[in-house]
């Protein structure tokens, strides 16, 4: 009854379908080798850094994201995050495992949410994303980061600003495994993602791994 009152429709076509249209899924724009042996970035061909983050300090050890950030995608995460349609994980989830070779780490953790955000969303993507996959590579999940404080909003800032914005924001609860998988749905300049692999170093972790669903490419 629910459904012929308000037909659910694809949240990338608008066409009456699930959430997430098996055409549309099947059109995420999934990132492919070459790329930066570090940081992921889809390159010309195989390099153990690129352009994009050479002479940077990272605290992370590489990072890889399962699809381009474009349009479609942006649609897709802005319903899953916004709009609170958590089945969409499960779509996250399976281009993932598509695409992301498992880390060889021993838990998987999460970016934590900025406390005013969460409140108001209600739920956290990246530790949905992070439990599923979690589950699916046959791993714990554990959540030892903290926000110090709430930040700026990253859109719209430089890459040096998105920086400073996260700089010292995180801190670590508890003990922290030697290896750990850290999940997050976006990675657009990797400030946020080195800032909290930065913190998990600190605290002893000898290797962080980002895992993303999406990824901007510049």
């Amino acid at each position: 009854m629910l459904d012929l009152v308000l037909p659910q429709r694809c949240v990338v076509c608008g066409k009456r379908s699930t959430q997430l249209c098996s055409a549309c899924l099947s059109r995420l724009p999934r990132i492919e080798p070459p790329l930066c042996e570090r940081c992921g970035t889809p390159t010309a061909w195989p390099v153990r850094r690129c352009r994009d983050c050479a002479g940077r300090r990272l605290a992370f050890a590489s990072a890889r994201g399962a699809v381009h950030y474009d349009d479609a995608v942006r649609a897709f995460i802005a319903a899953w995050k916004e709009r609170a349609l958590r089945r969409l994980a499960a779509a996250a989830v399976s281009v993932v495992i598509e695409v992301v070779p498992p880390p060889k780490v021993e838990v998987v953790t999460f970016v934590p949410p900025d406390p005013d955000r969460g409140l108001k969303r209600g739920h956290h993507p990246p530790r949905q994303l992070a439990e599923l996959l979690a589950a699916q590579w046959g791993l714990p999940v554990a959540s030892p980061l903290r926000r110090r404080r709430a930040a700026k909003r990253q859109r719209g800032l430089s890459r040096a600003e998105r920086r400073r914005n996260v700089a010292g924001i995180f801190a670590v609860k508890g003990p922290v495994a030697s290896s750990v998988a850290l999940v997050d749905d976006v990675f657009t300049s990797g400030a946020t993602a080195n800032a909290a692999a930065s913190a998990l170093r600190k605290a002893g972790a000898r290797r962080v791994e980002i895992v993303t669903f999406a990824r901007v490419v510049r």
